[in-house]
């Protein structure tokens, strides 16, 4: 196990490297617990904090501990209908915005893959600040790779999470769907960051997420 957390430190480390080239700021932290401890030093009292759909964000606890900075919280799971949709557009407003990533390439690159939307959206213009917190098991070789790894590894029990009715949620495989409730409609490479210390990852030496 500690031969194995030393390859997650050595291949973590080589991706933020990679990340800081395209200033996009990065931080590695062994356990999930240290990830949500960086995340929360790095938000700053008395502001609005929100999050995207993200299955990492919410096994790891974050949303329990935001009350602790007095920070304004943006709920939208609270909402259904027209109000969520509200709270969704609200978010770009927010100094903190929350999400995990699908994937990030070993040169340093975001990717992600979504449905409504609004999650790509954010994490390209929007909120202050971007914090992405992401499982060692996210990293991949190349785009490619890392979009080969959404739809085989992430689409299928997200959908099911969702209760969605998209072929791979009938079948465990991606079927490159046109279905009214296809999740994979838009598709985001983050190769470069034009704002210095907007979006900040926390790469975590655990596998979370899908």
């Amino acid at each position: 196990m500690e031969n194995l957390k030393k390859a997650y430190r050595l291949k973590a480390e080589s991706v933020i490297k990679q990340m800081s080239k395209r200033k996009i700021e990065g931080f590695y932290c062994d356990t999930q617990e240290e990830a949500v401890q960086k995340a929360m030093d790095l938000m700053k009292e008395n502001c609005s904090v929100t999050w995207g759909g993200s299955v990492t964000v919410s096994d790891i606890g974050i949303k329990n501990r935001l009350t602790e900075k007095n920070l304004k919280i943006i709920d939208r799971d609270q909402f259904k209908g027209q109000d969520r949709i509200n709270a969704m557009k609200e978010a770009f407003h927010a100094d903190y915005y929350l999400t995990s990533a699908n994937a990030i390439t070993q040169d340093g690159m975001l990717v992600n893959i979504d449905g409504n939307g609004n999650r790509v959206a954010a994490m390209c213009f929007g909120p202050e600040y971007v914090i992405v917190i992401a499982g060692i098991n996210k990293i991949t070789k190349d785009v490619q790779c890392a979009i080969d790894r959404i739809r085989n590894s992430a689409t299928a029990p997200n959908a099911i999470r969702l209760n969605l009715s998209t072929p791979c949620a009938q079948t465990g495989v991606c079927s490159d769907c046109l279905s009214d409730e296809c999740i994979c409609g838009q598709i985001l490479v983050t190769r470069y960051n034009r704002f210095p210390g907007r979006i900040k990852v926390i790469i975590v030496g655990e596998n979370l997420g899908y």
